[in-house]
């Protein structure tokens, strides 16, 4: 392995090892508390060298919001091709985006609700930002009939979300989550699919 490798593959893992570090803080205590003085700390690095691998916070959380994009198509996938019917795919999938955002509120904060600098619903948007609304398109499509696919998943995705930040937000009841669910994905789903 040469010098040069090496150095590539250990700064790699250093700005893992900052997306981790800012992952787990914003989880503890919420993005407001990410900043450079206890990121450095608890990775046990200066701050100059926080500044070496990104240039700002939000630069920081882009990449945070781009790892938690790639883990949620993995996950969206994951149900999508488990179910035995369009149907019970886009059932699937809504309970996977809904999981996903129950079991990390501040990822999913960073992905859909706080200003990143990352180019959304564009060609040039990053791979896993499309792979994920790719799998919520991929459960959408077999159910639009006679609408566009493209626009159906947009509205399936922004209905999901509205439901989820009421309820995080204390405006609808938590308890009454899944039924609101289940009566979302049935008003998308043609009986006969």
């Amino acid at each position: 392995m040469s010098i040069r490798t090496r150095r590539e593959r250990e700064r790699a893992e250093r700005e893992q090892l900052i997306v981790t570090a800012a992952r787990e803080l914003a989880e503890a205590e919420g993005w407001d508390a990410v900043t450079t003085r206890p990121l450095a700390a608890g990775i046990e690095y200066s701050q100059p060298v926080l500044y070496s691998h990104f240039k700002s916070k939000e630069a920081i959380m882009a990449a945070v919001a781009v790892q938690g994009f790639e883990e949620l198509a993995g996950e969206l996938y994951a149900a999508r091709t488990s179910a035995p019917s369009p149907r019970d795919a886009l059932g699937a999938v809504g309970r996977a985006y809904a999981g996903f955002c129950e079991r990390r509120p501040a990822l999913y904060d960073v992905m859909f609700t706080l200003t990143v600098d990352l180019p959304f619903a564009t060609p040039e948007a990053p791979a896993p930002l499309h792979a994920a609304v790719g799998e919520l398109r991929l459960a959408v499509t077999p159910l639009a009939t006679g609408e566009d696919p493209g626009e159906l998943t947009e509205t399936v995705w922004a209905a999901l979300h509205g439901l989820l930040t009421l309820m995080r937000g204390g405006r609808l009841r938590r308890e009454q989550h899944d039924r609101r669910l289940a009566l979302l994905i049935s008003r998308f789903c043609p009986p006969d699919k």
